[in-house]
């Protein structure tokens, strides 16, 4: 799909109707570089993913829009919680605004979208739902909480940022199909670290732009949360703490379990139903990282 509206949501619905849309894409980067074999039946094969992912993200907006409405009418939503509510709203709008952004990156010299727009687009899904999951908490317990931090706080929340550091180099190595090179672990292509890691000049670049400096790095902030998550969880367990023990568990758990995941794409040279499994995972290894984050900042009286 190379144009995009506000208006409108009805895919083609006739043969004339179809060859208009596969005309338009004829113009783009992606069709002339790689799909100029396409036909109308490849075109609607990569069309209807578009689509649909264009559909649902119109769709959650509304899910959320009008019940927000509704409960604001009845008073359901409590005063001091509707500035979080009202940021839910905003973040929604930012995320549509940026797949629009990300979307128009790839429809002008290059086939394919850029991969900084791409990595914010999806760190910006994963911030938003995380949020999401803050305010459900907060709203849960309304009335209920007390703010006390615990005296590891600070340490999850390094690791919170750290896994939020960990999603924007997955969406770089997504967007730069840096998954592709270096297909061992946990050495790459036999050295600890390769040499094409520092390809690039000036050397900083290597590490934003390059295939195998991308993809170090994601690796070796794979091993880092790691490490941290298990020290987290060591902490937690010698607290006598219950508050804070379950969101540990699943957080030391999901982080393993992410980490497998993110090996096993590596090695299998990325088949990409264990992508969308390694990156739905990720999501919710945050989600566990904001549950063991919210309990080490309120008490429930």
């Amino acid at each position: 799909m190379v144009n995009w509206t506000f208006t409108g949501s009805l895919p083609p619905l006739n043969d004339v109707e179809w060859q208009t849309e596969f005309e338009n894409y004829k113009s783009s980067p992606e069709f002339i570089e790689i799909h100029n074999h396409f036909g109308l039946d490849d075109f609607k094969s990569i069309f209807w993913w578009e689509y649909i992912h264009r559909m649902f993200g119109r769709a959650i907006g509304l899910v959320f829009i009008f019940p927000f409405i509704f409960f604001l009418f009845r008073k359901n939503i409590p005063r001091e919680m509707l500035p979080q509510f009202l940021t839910i709203l905003g973040l929604g709008a930012f995320q549509a605004l940026l797949g629009w952004f990300m979307v128009k990156s790839g429809l002008v010299d290059v086939p394919r979208v850029s991969h900084y727009r791409l990595s914010a687009h999806l760190t910006t899904a994963f911030i938003t739902c995380g949020y999401i999951f803050w305010v459900l908490l907060n709203y849960l317990d309304f009335g209920n909480l007390t703010r006390q931090k615990h005296r590891n706080t600070k340490m999850i929340l390094g690791l919170l940022v750290l896994l939020v550091t960990q999603i924007i180099f997955g969406g770089f190595v997504a967007g730069l199909r840096a998954g592709w090179v270096h297909n061992t672990w946990p050495l790459m292509d036999g050295s600890l670290i390769a040499q094409s890691v520092f390809a690039l000049d000036p050397v900083w670049l290597n590490f934003l732009e390059g295939k195998s400096g991308v993809q170090f790095i994601h690796r070796t902030l794979g091993l880092i949360v790691l490490v941290l998550s298990f020290a987290v969880t060591w902490k937690s367990f010698h607290s006598n703490e219950k508050r804070i023990k379950a969101p540990t568990i699943m957080l030391g758990v999901a982080v393993l379990i992410q980490v497998v995941l993110g090996v096993l794409t590596l090695v299998l040279h990325v088949p990409i139903s264990l992508a969308v499994v390694h990156q739905v995972f990720a999501l919710v290894t945050l989600l566990s990282g904001v549950w063991l984050f919210h309990r080490s900042r309120f008490i429930l009286e």
